[in-house]
């Protein structure tokens, strides 16, 4: 009898490297809602997520960075506590934060075309700090714009409304997550994986 042998390809390291970074950063998307702050008055609270959003975008790219995100967005779907709130399930994905939350991949998309202008990575240390400020209040306009018209739609909230409860409580708080992220790959300690 005999035996067929057929040869295996190997996964080339930059998408095994690529994989591993979406993962971790799904992770940590995922582990920043352990700080969760209730706001009165408003249905989402302030946490953490569009910090790593902004991440993923800024390091990943535009087709890592939203993969990434889609990962996490897969892992609160299928039950595990990862959203806000530690819940997780499809009921939070179509709930009154929903918008926001698909919201993400679009936002890391979108920071990933600007930043890079492309699919290969730049170092980011060399992309002026204009360009990725800019794509930052963008992506931010993007989820909040998206999370802020699906919440008043549901909620049956008038656009002041919803601007009150689902953005003005935000801003602050986005403005210093946009300086972390700026700071942290301005640092170099994190850096693109370019093939």
């Amino acid at each position: 009898m005999a035996t067929e042998r057929n040869s295996v390809d190997l996964v080339d390291d930059t998408v095994v490297r690529q994989f591993a970074r979406a993962a971790v950063l799904a992770a940590l998307i995922g582990a920043s809602v352990l700080v969760s702050i209730p706001i009165p008055l408003s249905p989402a609270p302030i946490t953490l997520q569009v910090l790593f959003v902004f991440l993923a975008g800024l390091v990943l790219g535009p087709i890592w960075g939203p993969f990434s995100v889609l990962l996490y967005l897969t892992t609160g779907a299928v039950g595990l506590p990862v959203f806000a709130g530690m819940k997780g399930g499809l009921g939070v994905l179509i709930g009154h934060t929903g918008g926001y939350l698909w919201s993400y991949p679009i936002a890391a998309a979108l920071i990933g075309v600007v930043v890079h202008r492309g699919t290969a990575l730049r170092d980011l240390r060399t992309v002026p700090l204009s360009l990725v400020v800019g794509a930052l209040v963008m992506a931010t306009i993007l989820i909040y714009g998206l999370g802020t018209a699906y919440m008043a739609w549901l909620l049956e909230y008038t656009a002041w409304e919803a601007i009150t409860a689902g953005v003005l409580p935000f801003i602050p708080g986005e403005i210093l997550k946009i300086a972390a992220a700026v700071a942290i790959v301005r640092s170099g300690r994190i850096t693109p994986v370019r093939s």
